[in-house]
């Protein structure tokens, strides 16, 4: 009897498929983002953006940059969220986990904020499903030479 070859995700497929269901967890109003932190093909964290545990989330009382109508990208310090790169190094170092020479799967390109602490954490890769309006953070990694690839998935 002839198998049919099964479908098998790549490693990137595999761990940006993650990010996508991690991010289903967001609180935020204006863009869910999810990120998988991975060393050896192994999953050290995962995180999503919303408000600190035990504080109120938008999804429940509301966005002030919606309020105030400031565009994506800017004032994130009026946003009550942590970025879903702050919350996957947060939790591993709640844990006493080294995230240095890993790899970040994230659904979006990072921000200026989290890429400098992306750099400073050692990260040593980062593939993203898609992008983000911020220059800044791409010129950040350009120079830290980290490397940042757009996932496409092949046909």
């Amino acid at each position: 009897m002839i198998q049919k070859k099964r479908f098998r995700p790549s490693w990137d497929e595999y761990f940006l498929e993650m990010a996508k269901l991690v991010a289903k967890r967001s609180t935020c109003l204006r863009r869910q983002v999810g990120a998988v932190l991975v060393k050896n093909k192994r999953i050290l964290a995962t995180g999503y953006n919303g408000a600190p545990s035990g504080l109120g989330h938008c999804l429940d009382i509301g966005c002030l940059r919606e309020k105030l109508k400031i565009p994506s990208g800017e004032r994130h310090e009026l946003c009550r969220g942590l970025h879903a790169e702050q919350n996957a190094l947060i939790q591993a170092s709640l844990y006493g986990i080294s995230v240095k020479d890993s790899v970040f799967y994230l659904t979006n390109q990072p921000c200026i904020i989290c890429a400098k602490m992306l750099i400073n954490a050692g990260i040593k890769e980062i593939v993203i499903a898609d992008g983000y309006p911020d220059k800044m953070a791409q010129d950040f990694f350009k120079e830290a030479k980290i490397k940042v690839r757009k996932f496409v998935k092949s046909k």
